[in-house]
Formats: C-alpha cells, sequence, structure tokens
C-alpha cells in the first residue's frame, strides 16, 4: 500500500502541538489545528457579545494556540505567511474535516482516559488509509490503542516530536505490536525526507530512548554532583563544549527546557520503572522539589538554576543557585586544569578532547569518570530493554539532546577497555555484554571495514554488522578518504561525488572567505566545465555555509596599506563569483547554517540555490564599516528588478519599491532566519525548492545538477534597470528617519549613502540600464574607499577583538 502525506490535523494546540503543525506548513502541508472547546463563558466573553455558538469562543484554544506559536522565539515558522495554511477548529464541531486527512496527530493531555476517548471519536470519522499517531512522551501505545479496530491498529503509531518541532532533530517512531511494517517504513521515510528529522524506531516501553537515557544523564549528573559536593557552576563547567556537549550544558538545559517538566518527566519515570537498576537516580531532589514549591522553574519564570539581576548600572550579572543553602549568589567562572587542556585540543575533534578531561587529575576528571561511566553502564543495560542496538542510543541523544557523540561513540572515544578499568577501579558493576565484547577482541563499538563502510558491534548477534547505508546522504570525508578528491588547498577542496557531478567544499575557520578559497572556486569551474557535468557547492558544517570574508586578513591589508593587493582580493572574489555564474555548466550552490557576507554573495551565484529551512542568510557588511563588493549589491539589484519588461522601465516605471527593498536589507545587514524568509528578501529566488533534511542537501543539490545537465544552457549577461540619483533621495530620506529614531550613526549614514549610490548604478537617471560590470565596479571603488577609512578601520578592529560590530 502506498502513502502520501498532503494534509494533516493535529489535535491539541498546546506548545507542542502548535509548534508540530507550525513545522509541518515548513515542510508545506496543510494542517487542521483543534482542541477543545472552553469550559464556559467569561464575563469578559459576555461583555463582547459572545455566546456558546460563536465560533471565535468554541475556537479560542486553538486559535490561541495559533497566536503564540505565530509569536514564538524562536520562531516556529520558516515565514509567518504559512500560518495560513493552518486551519482551527475544536473537538465538538469539526472532527468531521479528518474525513479528508492522511495524517492525524494528537498531542492532547498526557491522560490515557482522555486519549482513548478522542481516539474512539477520531476512528469513526477519519478514511481507513489514514495514518494516526499520538505525540506521547510517556503513555505506552499498546494501552492507548487497546480499543482500538483492527483496521486503525495497523495504521497506528507513536510519533514523538522533541521540542521545539522545528528546530529539534530527532523524531521517535513507536510502533504498536499490530502496526504495519508498511506504515512504519512509510512515516520513517516522510519524517526524514520531508520534515527533515533524524528517526529512531523506539519500542514501546517508558519514556521511549532519548528520554530514557537523556533524562538519566541530567539526573546523574546531579546526583554525582550532590555526592562530590560540587556546585552547579562547576558542573556546567565540566560537561560542556570539551566533552561535546551543548553549551547550555547541564543545568542550562533544564533551566531552558523547564524545571518543571524536568521533575515531571523524571518523576514519571521513577514511577513507570520499579525494576529499573537506577531508579533511585530518577527521583527529585530535595532541593529541586523546593525549587518547584518557589516556583525557580527556569528561564520561563527567570529564575531557576541560574537568573539574571540588573545591577545599579542597569547591567545583566548572572546569578546561580547554591543547592545547599538555596540562596543565588554571582555566578562563579570555575577553571579546571583538565578542561583548559581539553580546550586546546577542540579543533583536533571531540573525540580528542574528550578523552583529555575524562584522563584529567583533577576535581574534573574525577566528576568526569564517575559520570561518564554511570551514563556508558546505563546506556548499556538499556539493550535490548528499549531499542535493539547501540546506534539508536547514540542518535537519540545526538538528535534529541545536542549531544555531539552518543554515549557508545563517547565510550569508544576514551576507549571501550581504558573506561571498563576505571569502572572497576570505581568499584562499579561493568555489564557482562561488555566484557563478553571484550573477551571476543571487539575492542570498539563502531570501526571501520576495509572497504570503508561501517560497522557497529551488536550485543544480540555477538559481533559487528555493517551499518545500513542510506544512498540519499553522501558524505564528503568518506569520499576523500576514498581518494575522491580532484583537487585541493588550504581553504577548500572538490570533490568527485559520482555520476559526474563534483562538490566544492570549504574548510577554512568559519569557512571564511580568502584568497585560497578564491583562487580554489575559479580553478574549480575550469576543472568542472572540462571534466564534469556541473558543480555543488556545499560542505557539512551545520553551523556555517560561510561566514563571509576572512576579515583578519582585510584589516592586515589595511593596517600594511597594501591597497592593491586588496582591491585584487577583492576583484577576484567578483570574478569568480561571476566565472560560477556564467560556467557553461549548472552549479548548484547548497547553503545550510549562517551564510552571510561573502557566504551569501556565493550562495547567490549559483544558477540555482538549494537552501536548507534553516538557512540564515544576509548581507551584513555593513557591521564592519563597508559594504557587499563580491556581487552582493549588483545581484540584488538584479533579483528585485528581474521580470520587468523593459518597455514599462522606459516609460517611467517608479522603481523605489523594488530598490527601497534592497537598499533597506544592505543597509540594515537583514538576516533572513529561514530560507523561505530569504526568498522574501531576494537572497534566494522564489521558484528555489527547500532542502528539509540537511543530511539529505547534497544528494538533491546533485540531483537538480544531473537533471539541468540534460538541457542547460548558461544565463545571458543581463542589463539592469536603476534608479540613479534618484535613488540617493529616497535613501536619504529613510536615514534621516533612522538617525532621528537613534537607529543609525552618522557613519552608517555615509556608509548607506555610498550603498545607494551602488545600487542607484552611479550617475545617471531613472530607467537607465547597466550592465553587471558596471555595478561590481561600483562596489569595488565603494568598498575600497570605505575601507580607507579610520572609522571602518575602527570597526573591522572591534569585530576581531570583541566579535560584536561597533556603532561609531
Amino acid at each position: 500500500m502506498s502513502f502520501e502525506i498532503k494534509k494533516a490535523a493535529v489535535l491539541g494546540a498546546g506548545v507542542m502541538g502548535a509548534g508540530i503543525a507550525a513545522h509541518l506548513t515548513n515542510a508545506g502541508i496543510e494542517c487542521y489545528l483543534l482542541d477543545i472547546i472552553p469550559f464556559e463563558l467569561t464575563e469578559d466573553d459576555k461583555k463582547k457579545g459572545l455566546t456558546e455558538k460563536s465560533p471565535a469562543w468554541r475556537n479560542r484554544f486553538a486559535a490561541n494556540g495559533l497566536a503564540g506559536v505565530t509569536k514564538s522565539k524562536p520562531a516556529s515558522f520558516y515565514s509567518k505567511a504559512n500560518a495560513s495554511m493552518i486551519t482551527i477548529g475544536n473537538f465538538e464541531d469539526d472532527l468531521n474535516l479528518l474525513a479528508d486527512c492522511d495524517w492525524v496527530c494528537e498531542v492532547v493531555v498526557e491522560n490515557l482516559k482522555i486519549k482513548q476517548e478522542l481516539f474512539a471519536r477520531v476512528e469513526k470519522v477519519v478514511k481507513p488509509t489514514c495514518i494516526v499517531s499520538t505525540n506521547t512522551s510517556g503513555l505506552p501505545i499498546k494501552d492507548i490503542s487497546a480499543k482500538f479496530s483492527a483496521n486503525l491498529k495497523k495504521h497506528f503509531l507513536g510519533t514523538h516530536f522533541f521540542n521545539p518541532p522545528r528546530y529539534m532533530k530527532l523524531m521517535e517512531i513507536i510502533p504498536g505490536a499490530d502496526t504495519d511494517k508498511a506504515v512504519v517504513d512509510y512515516m520513517a521515510k516522510f519524517s526524514e525526507e520531508v520534515l527533515g528529522k533524524g528517526v529512531v524506531i523506539c519500542k514501546d516501553v517508558p519514556n521511549f530512548v532519548g528520554n530514557r537515557v537523556g533524562v538519566y544523564d541530567l539526573c546523574n549528573a546531579g546526583s554525582v554532583m550532590i555526592e562530590k559536593g560540587m556546585s552547579v557552576e562547576e558542573i556546567d563547567a565540566i560537561v560542556g563544549k570539551a566533552v561535546g556537549r551543548p553549551g547550555t550544558a547541564i543545568f542550562g538545559t533544564i533551566d531552558l527546557v523547564g524545571i518543571d517538566i524536568g521533575t515531571h518527566v523524571a518523576q514519571n519515570l521513577y514511577d513507570a520503572v520499579p525494576d529499573d537498576e537506577c531508579r533511585n537516580t530518577f527521583a527529585p531532589t530535595e532541593f529541586a522539589k523546593k525549587m518547584m514549591a518557589n516556583k525557580w522553574l527556569g528561564n520561563k519564570t527567570k529564575g531557576g538554576y541560574y537568573k539574571k539581576v540588573k545591577d545599579e548600572n542597569g547591567k545583566n550579572v548572572k546569578y546561580a543557585i547554591n543547592w545547599k543553602t538555596m540562596e543565588y549568589a554571582v555566578a562563579q567562572k570555575p577553571k579546571f586544569a583538565s578542561i583548559s587542556e581539553a580546550k586546546k585540543w577542540a579543533d583536533s575533534g571531540v573525540p580528542v578532547s574528550m578523552k583529555i578531561a575524562f584522563n584529567g587529575d583533577d576535581a574534573a576528571g574525577d566528576y568526569l569518570r564517575e559520570y561518564m561511566c554511570n551514563n556508558f553502564i546505563y546506556a548499556a543495560n538499556r539493550i535490548p530493554e528499549i531499542c535493539d542496538t547501540i546506534v539508536e542510543i547514540d542518535n537519540a541523544m545526538k538528535w534529541g539532546y545536542n549531544h555531539q557523540l552518543g554515549p557508545f561513540e563517547s565510550w569508544d572515544a576514551i576507549g571501550v577497555k581504558e573506561a571498563v578499568e576505571v569502572m572497576k577501579k570505581l568499584g562499579k558493576k561493568v555489564p557482562a555484554k561488555i566484557e563478553e565484547m571484550l573477551a571476543k577482541g571487539c575492542t570498539s563499538f563502531y570501526k571501520k571495514e576495509k572497504d570503508g563502510s561501517k560497522s557497529y558491534y551488536d550485543f544480540g548477534k555477538k559481533g559487528y554488522v555493517k551499518l545500513k547505508e542510506n544512498p540519499k546522504i553522501i558524505i564528503l570525508h568518506e569520499l576523500k578518504e576514498k581518494k575522491k578528491v580532484v583537487k585541493e588547498n588550504a581553504a577548500a577542496s572538490l570533490v568527485d561525488i559520482g555520476d559526474g557531478v563534483a562538490c566544492l567544499e570549504f574548510h577554512t575557520k568559519m569557512n571564511s572567505v580568502n584568497a585560497d578559497m578564491i583562487q580554489m572556486i575559479s580553478e574549480s569551474c575550469d576543472i568542472v566545465n572540462k571534466d564534469f557535468l556541473g558543480m555543488v557547492v556545499a560542505n557539512h558544517d551545520q553551523r556555517m555555509f560561510s561566514a563571509g570574508a576572512d576579515i583578519f586578513a582585510v584589516i592586515c591589508a589595511i593596517s600594511e596599506k597594501q591597497w592593491t593587493e586588496l582591491e585584487k582580493m577583492v576583484a577576484g572574489l567578483q570574478n569568480a563569483n561571476m566565472k560560477m555564474k556564467y560556467l557553461p555548466k549548472p552549479v548548484v550552490t547548497a547553503p545550510a547554517g549562517m551564510a552571510l557576507g561573502g557566504g551569501c554573495e556565493i550562495a547567490m551565484h549559483g544558477d540555482y540555490c538549494l537552501a536548507n529551512g534553516e538557512t540564515y542568510i544576509g548581507l551584513v557588511e555593513v557591521g564592519v564599516g563597508v559594504i557587499p563588493a563580491g556581487g552582493g549589491c549588483k545581484e540584488l539589484a538584479l533579483r528585485m528588478t528581474e521580470g520587468i519588461p523593459a518597455g514599462v522601465v522606459e516609460s517611467g516605471l517608479n522603481m523605489q519599491y523594488h530598490y527601497g527593498k534592497a537598499f533597506e536589507n544592505i543597509a540594515t545587514a537583514k538576516v533572513a532566519t529561514s530560507a523561505q524568509e530569504a526568498q522574501d528578501f531576494g537572497f534566494i529566488r522564489k521558484g528555489s525548492i527547500i532542502n528539509m533534511s540537511r543530511d539529505m542537501q547534497i544528494y538533491e543539490a546533485k540531483q537538480i545538477v544531473l537533471g539541468m545537465s540534460k538541457f542547460y544552457k548558461p544565463p545571458k549577461p543581463a542589463l539592469i534597470p536603476v534608479m540613479g540619483e534618484n535613488l540617493r533621495g529616497v535613501a536619504a530620506a529613510i536615514i534621516a528617519n533612522m538617525k532621528a529614531g537613534k537607529y543609525a550613526s552618522e557613519y552608517d549614514a555615509h556608509i548607506a549613502m555610498k550603498i545607494a549610490h551602488v545600487l542607484g548604478g552611479g550617475i545617471c537617471h531613472e530607467g537607465t540600464f547597466v550592465t553587471e560590470q558596471e555595478i561590481l565596479d561600483l562596489e569595488r571603488e565603494a568598498f575600497m574607499s570605505l575601507c580607507g577609512e579610520q572609522k571602518t578601520q575602527d570597526r573591522i578592529s572591534a569585530m576581531l577583538s570583541t566579535g560584536k560590530p561597533l556603532r561609531n
């Protein structure tokens, strides 16, 4: 049986339900969002003239959910316009809407009776092929579905999103005993390819995989802290980036999630796993109970393990709780020799820095050995209880808790045998399956085979099993190991990704643009033109496609007064981008994460931009006192005026709307917070599809190259209609308002007028058509003139030293 989800419904409009609905619209899926009707009319309702028949009253909970998710920060929608794809309603009047849905996802309160009663009503409405799921995080699937018909049981499963649904990669899929395998397979594929999730198939056990292991990890961290008498700040200083954990570490993460939610989930686990050997670890601590009683619940109450208080100068000061006294004090910044040493090795990768920290000869090392060994043992003991292999646990912790390495990958980093020796010294019970694994000569959980494939140790099969490879996931470093590098230098590599397509990958720090990268762009174009069907420009950095120009190189050139060399570098980027744009072979750029300044300009110069949904892109050069000079001004001017017939321009079309938008985007350094918003801003063309799966982005970009290569013809050189001097007048009015509102300084205004001069096409009349090269020349001239000004040099220096733009 084949499935296709075109329309969905979310039942329950709380924070999670509304967030799921929002993310479905990000994937292009229309959605119903339904909830209960209010319990009774309030006096305020009556004053407004509402009755129990008023839709505004009956749909209030769904409307509030949609309103809340529309205003949420970080944003739940790729664009607020997506909210129009959601139709609200209620369970009493609108369940009939489910009749045309392909997927119904329940997200109501965690109460078994309520869920069962709702599903009994849903079953009467949905079509026989509709997939029905629950987002429960703790109730057994078998209990929820106990009274279902045989057909609904075949189409029912758990789909556990992590919050917030847009940003958290993990999707746990929990089949019931009777769930059709075709439904499980389809939902796994749909979740990965359409929603951009990483899927873990779980067993129907308490808290499934992610929260079973993840909540233990957090509770274990607190338990060991109490045991060793350490502070909240010390633990967060230890269990941070050096060991592959997010910057929020342990207690910052709990504050983010909410102490009430964390305590509730831990208590549920305590109640649900009476035979768990570590059950007592889940019992709420005395200080957590007191924090709950005091309503110190974390970020949402502006106070949890940490809080910020303004001092007499209005500056925020961070405070941390002393769990022994339940009093707040200014947060300390503990230093540990082992952690400091580990951080020095950060560029060598988390496995290296983690091992250094674990073996530290100080209090941090003592803590980590106790804490991490507990985690390792607990994770090993959960197989096969919660899932079948180590892979599911590792992926759940990486995708659901933002760990760089899962428990078994971490164990490998430290050394399986070495960690076991530490466990024995600490008097811990090593799982028999681990002793058996080592006795068989298997000394790591993962290993690379001679053919380059990867295997994992399977406790059930008592040997290594090859990891299933997804042909839609292209991993560049694996191709490099297979000698697929065509050309490389210190800044970038051109890699053969098969079928006649090459991929240009950047690998400078923050993928910043320097002379070597510019050279590789140009040389790659030559190679691709001669030997390939086309090129993809992409990398695997989750945070950074490219942060833009290497400003250190720029400030060095300025300080040495190497003006000729600096102008050559700027011209080099312009020429490389134009070479890429007009290459006789198709080029698809595939940005994800940050694509700023020069990175944005590179992304804009492909034939097609396949951006990941989580792309944060913009021309931000004004922050360091210059203007975009790699073709960004030119390309934005071109895109804002595309499609305007020449005859209309010549007849006197007022282009203020088109250029006002381009000017504002550059002059205010606007950064789109999604690929869809980038289309609204003009950084990505409207017709481009958006990639949802970061893992599959290079593969999808490759398919676009292959498709285009069958009929490809390079674009014709463009002529751009400009506003000339009239744009300077428009810009002057905009800047005057910004200065009056204290949003811009005098120097900001100076830079803005340079931008207006460039976008306007220089000194000419409105309606004049100019070539791309003419605007590129204006870009370069303005950039160089600003670099010669002291205030720009001060801004660049400030950015280098503080990481923040200077407003001078």
